[in-house]
C-alpha cells in the first residue's frame, strides 16, 4: 500500500516526482455482423451490442401511438454500444429503410408499425501517425511512460480526433511507426468508453504501437501509465494485470459543486450507461438496477471546505476503473464536479453557489473565472504501481502554466478565485499547495 498520508501532505512547491519504496494475454475478438430479428410489438430490446464489424437490425417500432420519435434516436436506443453520430452516417449513407423505402434523413419520425432495416456498416481502422507534440514526460524507462497529460487532450485516435492525441505524441516520443489502431482500443465520439476490465482484456496484438492501459476524459488532466510495446508486449500485460486486480492506485483531487454532508467516507454504487443520455454515465440504484451496470467503488476525503460551504477541494481513491466513476459518483453525492456540464456542474450551478458568499465587489471577478470554466475540475495527482519489483508513486504537481496558492484554515470565495489568478501568489502558510486546474481563468 502506498505510504500516503493524505494528498495535502504530500503538495510541495516542486515539479513532478517520484517516490520509490520497496515494498495474460488475452485474444482478441474478431468482430462479425449480427443479423437479429424482432417482429412482434411485445419482444423486448433486442440484445444486439455494437461491434466493429459492423450490425444489422431488422425490427418492428413499438411506441404509443401518439409518439413521435426520430428515426436515429430510435435506432440508437435498440443497440448498445452505438454512437449517434455512427447511427446517422449509416441513414445519410442510405443502408436504413422504413416501410421498404430507404430513409436518408436523420430526423425522419417512426412510429408503431413501422418497419425499420438498418446496416451500420463496417467500420475502417483507424491509423495512427507520429506527431511532434510536446509531452510532459514524468518517468520513462526502456519499458513504460508516465505522463502528464494535460486537459483538453483525448488518449486515443477516434473519429473525429484521428490526429492530436497522446497516442500520436507517444508514436513520435518512442520513434514508433504509423500504424492501424484496434477500435477495441479506441474512445467514442464523445470520451472514453471502456473501463479498465475493458482496456485489459483488448490487449491484442499485431500492431507496433503504445500500450494504453488505462484512460483519462479529454477534460482531466494528470497522470497516465503507458507501456512501450514494440516487439515485447510483457509491460503491457504487466500494467494491465494490476489494473485488472485493481492493485494499482489512484489518487484524483477536484472541486465541487457544494460539500459532501459526510467529510470522508466510501460511495459503492453501480455505474451504467445513462439510457437518456450516451454520453454519460449514471449511479444505478434499488429496482432500477440491471445488468449493465458495473460494480463501482470510491473513497473520498474532503481536504477542505471552499468560499463558505459553496466549494470544497475533494480528494478521491479509485477501487474501481469504471467510465466517469468520480463524475458519476459526485453527481450521485448531490456535489457534481465544478465545470462538468454533462453530469450538472454547470456555471449555473456555480454562480448559484458561489455569488450569494460573494461580495458584490467581487461578482464581476467571479463572474469571469465561472464563464472560464470549460472542462470538469477534476486532476490524476497521484499513481502508485509495481515497475521492476518497486511500488513506486508518482505524484502530478503542477506545469508552468499552473498558479501557486495559498492554502490554509476555511477559504472564503477570495481564495477559491485565487486558483486561477495569473499572477502567482506567496502568502506565510502552513503549507503551500500547487493548484492543478490549469486554463480556467
Amino acid at each position: 500500500m502506498l505510504s500516503l498520508h493524505s494528498v495535502a501532505s504530500c503538495y510541495s512547491a516542486s515539479s513532478t516526482k517520484a517516490l520509490r519504496f520497496s515494498a495474460a494475454k488475452a485474444p482478441s475478438r474478431v468482430s462479425k455482423i449480427v443479423r437479429a430479428r424482432c417482429i412482434s410489438s411485445g419482444d423486448k430490446k433486442q440484445e444486439l451490442i455494437a461491434n466493429f464489424g459492423g450490425v444489422e437490425l431488422v425490427e418492428t417500432v413499438d411506441v404509443k401511438a401518439a409518439a413521435k420519435l426520430r428515426l436515429d434516436s430510435w435506432i440508437s436506443s435498440r443497440i448498445d454500444g452505438i454512437s449517434r453520430a455512427r447511427v446517422q452516417s449509416s441513414i445519410r449513407s442510405g443502408l436504413v429503410s422504413v416501410n421498404g423505402h430507404v430513409v436518408n434523413k436523420v430526423s425522419h419520425n417512426v412510429k408503431s408499425g413501422d418497419m425499420v432495416n438498418c446496416t451500420i456498416s463496417e467500420l475502417q481502422p483507424l491509423r495512427a501517425e507520429p506527431e511532434d507534440i510536446p509531452l510532459d514526460i514524468v518517468y520513462e524507462d526502456d519499458h513504460v511512460l508516465v505522463v502528464n497529460k494535460p486537459a483538453h487532450m483525448v488518449v486515443h485516435p477516434a473519429p473525429g480526433n484521428a490526429t492530436g492525441t497522446l497516442v500520436n505524441g507517444i508514436l513520435h516520443h518512442c520513434s514508433l511507426p504509423t500504424g492501424p489502431y484496434s477500435y477495441r482500443e479506441v474512445i467514442s465520439d464523445a470520451e472514453d468508453i471502456s473501463d479498465d476490465e475493458g482496456l485489459c482484456s483488448s490487449i491484442g496484438a499485431a500492431s507496433v504501437r503504445p500500450g494504453i492501459v488505462h484512460r483519462l476524459d479529454k477534460g482531466t488532466s494528470g497522470l497516465l501509465v503507458v507501456a512501450k510495446c514494440g516487439q515485447d508486449e510483457h509491460s503491457h500485460a504487466h500494467l494491465s494485470e494490476q489494473f485488472k486486480l485493481h492493485t494499482i492506485q489512484r489518487i484524483y483531487i477536484s472541486l465541487t459543486s457544494g460539500v459532501p454532508s459526510v467529510t470522508s467516507g466510501r460511495v459503492e454504487v453501480p455505474i451504467g450507461r445513462d439510457p437518456n443520455n450516451r454520453i454519460r454515465m449514471t449511479a444505478i440504484t434499488g429496482s432500477s438496477k440491471h445488468g449493465q451496470a458495473r460494480h463501482a467503488a470510491s473513497r473520498y476525503k474532503v481536504l477542505e471546505v471552499l468560499a463558505a460551504s459553496g466549494s470544497a477541494l475533494v480528494e478521491w481513491r479509485l477501487e474501481t476503473g469504471r467510465t466517469h466513476q468520480i463524475r458519476a459518483h459526485a453527481k450521485y453525492m448531490g456535489i457534481p464536479l465544478l465545470g462538468d456540464e454533462v453530469y450538472g456542474g454547470t456555471k449555473n450551478m456555480a454562480m448559484s453557489l458561489l455569488q450569494p458568499r460573494t461580495s458584490s465587489s467581487c461578482h464581476g471577478e467571479l463572474l469571469k473565472w465561472v464563464s472560464g470554466l470549460d472542462r470538469p475540475c477534476l486532476h490524476a495527482f497521484a499513481l502508485g504501481l509495481n515497475l521492476r519489483n518497486d511500488q513506486i508513486c508518482f505524484r502530478s504537481m503542477t506545469p508552468h502554466k499552473h498558479r501557486k496558492v495559498t492554502y490554509r484554515g476555511r477559504w472564503g470565495v477570495k481564495g477559491l478565485l485565487l486558483l486561477t489568478e495569473k499572477m502567482d501568489t506567496s502568502c506565510p502558510d502552513d503549507y503551500g499547495l500547487w493548484i492543478i486546474f490549469q486554463d480556467l481563468s
